[in-house]
């Protein structure tokens, strides 16, 4: 599995690998009164759901990838037989065309997977969303590219044409331009179709935005094929890391940097400004294209970015980056991906580079609170230590547009960490995600998790949906699908409308007994509820935050949100037996759980399930 690891674009490199380029904190005034916010205000109020094209829905298969569309992708060699693989298929079982191929290596034969989603498949399931509650959207990278993820970019100016309705007309379309010059930049079938989508979403009352994925393109890209070709006479020799070239004299060979050694990524090159001009203004002219659409206005264009490894670029280039998309859309929100401590990650919050980020460290807290065994787990008062230090440490608004996540395409789902609960610690980024790749630990469980492990998953779930910040659903986890890290956590969306064959295969094509895959009604209705909940109430939204009660007895913690008059309480019972408190004790003298519908009024005790909560309302 070592070659798994170097090939996969989310190594566990990014968790032990620092960022190089931290500037000095900038100070911030803590007095809420007087801080000027530099945050879209809209980016507090969402609930995000993030989505990975290629898995969510074949809305249209004649656009299907074909064999030959692969070539670029890891794994570089293209096997011999190779078929659209069968969206209701069990996850680990070799189908016939693939045991043609009789390559041992189970990674390979995944990697080579395409299931055929693509942009139709998001319109068409829209109503979905709005019916779930989602107010925003996150697209992994939808840019032309050969592999599933599309984190090899071969541009960052066209959609993917197989996300397209035609794929063929799309390439030879992009076959007339040339790539330095944007005037001559066409607008293809699928560039257009991401236009509806857009539109739609919009329509809706919908956010969306894209994943740029700025640090590197694909062995693919017109510029790496244009340096791979002419190499010192290409126009893109100066954009890559370049170690030697091809010089048949003096015998040298071509050589250059791929990101943390993977050479189908080669690397953008940096100076002391940031990436250098040559892909910079292309960068540029890209970031454009999506947020202004033909010239017609930001509000054709989508709302913002999400940003890819965003601690392997210089400072300077997101400083300036920011003042190019601010310039666009003045309320365009900027969120970076930087797994690391909250220290490290604090310099690229001072209101020059990103608003807010994916908040991986509020998914390490909650892990410690609640999914860790006891021997490494935290107490209500150590939780909101935690919270409390996360909350503080940016300026303000920060904390409440970060997305708060557990999981996503780069870990496991939350399901299976609850059933894996114990093998590391979750905060232990590097360890854990070597840990929790099925394909790497035999000992990690593939299972299904237990009703009592989505009863774990419903109690985060109301964590998530009340707590300061926006909360963000990796797909297919409000319906239950589990799996281990990449690239198990990539499986197919479960639909209604199509019937999957029972799990029954292991990672090392070993035999269990077989498990259902099918949507888990309840929890579905459950993340419904809660969403559906958020949305209604400003306080939960825009509301301050204080905490009641960190019981450590009880294993109870109680927080209030409060907006221009309006209360909520939320009672989290963290332990394994129900709990009491009185209605004095939340400073109101009535109350009513907007979960169940019950009232509390007077003395009555409320009562608290166990491993569930309440979101308390005073009566009216």
């Amino acid at each position: 599995m070592k070659h798994y690891l170097v090939l996969n674009i989310k190594v566990v490199l990014l968790g032990f690998v620092l960022s190089t380029f931290f500037l000095a904190c900038t100070k911030h005034i803590n007095d809420e009164t007087s801080e000027e916010e530099f945050v879209p205000q809209w980016a507090k109020t969402v609930v995000w759901y993030q989505i990975f094209p290629e898995r969510f829905r074949d809305g249209d298969p004649s656009n299907n990838p074909t064999l030959e569309e692969l070539k670029g992708a890891d794994p570089q060699e293209l096997p011999e037989f190779w078929e659209v693989h069968p969206w209701e298929s069990d996850w680990y079982q070799l189908q016939k065309y693939e045991q043609k191929n009789g390559d041992s290596e189970m990674w390979k034969h995944i990697l080579r997977r395409r299931y055929g989603g693509d942009i139709q498949g998001i319109i068409n399931e829209l109503d979905y969303l709005q019916d779930l509650g989602i107010t925003a959207i996150y697209l992994n990278p939808i840019f032309q590219s050969p592999s599933l993820h599309k984190y090899d970019g071969e541009s960052y100016h066209h959609i993917d044409p197989n996300f397209g309705p035609d794929p063929e007309g799309d390439r030879k379309l992009i076959a007339s331009e040339n790539p330095l010059d944007p005037n001559s930049w066409v607008w293809t079938s699928a560039d257009e179709l991401i236009l509806e989508l857009i539109n739609d979403v919009h329509s809706r009352g919908m956010r969306i935005i894209f994943d740029g994925v700025f640090n590197h393109l694909g062995v693919n890209s017109f510029a790496f094929k244009d340096v791979l070709k002419n190499q010192q006479e290409s126009p893109y020799k100066d954009w890559f890391i370049i170690n030697s070239w091809e010089d048949p004299k003096t015998g040298t060979s071509f050589d250059y940097e791929g990101w943390f050694g993977v050479k189908s990524l080669p690397e953008f090159k940096e100076d002391s400004l940031g990436i250098v001009a040559g892909p910079k203004q292309y960068i540029f002219n890209a970031t454009k294209r999506w947020m202004n659409p033909k010239g017609k206005g930001s509000e054709f264009g989508i709302d913002g970015w999400r940003l890819d490894v965003a601690f392997c670029i210089g400072h300077p280039f997101w400083k300036q980056w920011r003042k190019h998309v601010r310039a666009i859309n003045p309320e365009a929100y900027m969120t970076a991906e930087i797994v690391d401590t909250p220290n490290k990650v604090k310099p690229y919050m001072q209101g020059d580079e990103f608003d807010g980020e994916m908040n991986y460290n509020f998914a390490f807290t909650a892990s410690e609170f609640f999914f860790n065994p006891k021997v490494t787990s935290i107490s209500p008062t150590e939780f909101d230590v935690k919270l409390k230090e996360l909350r503080e440490l940016y300026p303000k608004g920060v904390a409440a547009v970060s997305m708060n996540l557990f999981g996503s395409h780069d870990s496991n789902r939350i399901g299976s960490h609850i059933v894996n609960r114990g093998i590391e610690n979750y905060r232990d980024w590097g360890t854990y995600f070597n840990t929790s790749i099925a394909l790497n630990n035999p000992n990690y469980s593939t299972q299904k998790p237990k009703e009592s492990d989505v009863e774990l998953q419903k109690l985060f779930a109301i964590m998530q949906m009340t707590y300061v910040g926006a909360p963000m659903i990796y797909y297919g986890d409000e319906v239950g699908m589990w799996g281990g890290n990449d690239p198990d956590c990539r499986k197919p969306m479960l639909w209604n409308d199509i019937k999957y064959e029972d799990e029954i295969f292991n990672a090392n094509g070993s035999k269990h007994k077989p498990e259902s895959v099918e949507i888990n009604t309840p929890l579905f209705e459950h993340y419904k509820k809660l969403i559906h909940i958020r949305n209604e109430n400003k306080a939960l939204q825009l509301g301050s935050y204080k905490t009641i009660l960190a019981d450590n007895e009880k294993n109870v913690f109680v927080f209030e949100r409060e907006y221009k008059g309006e209360k909520i309480v939320v009672v989290i019972n963290n332990s394994a037996t129900e709990q009491e408190l009185t209605v004095e004790d939340l400073n109101e003298k009535c109350y009513t759980d907007l979960l169940s519908s019950k009232t509390f009024s007077n003395n009555k005790k409320i009562t608290v399930n166990r491993k569930y909560g309440l979101i308390l309302k005073p009566c009216l």
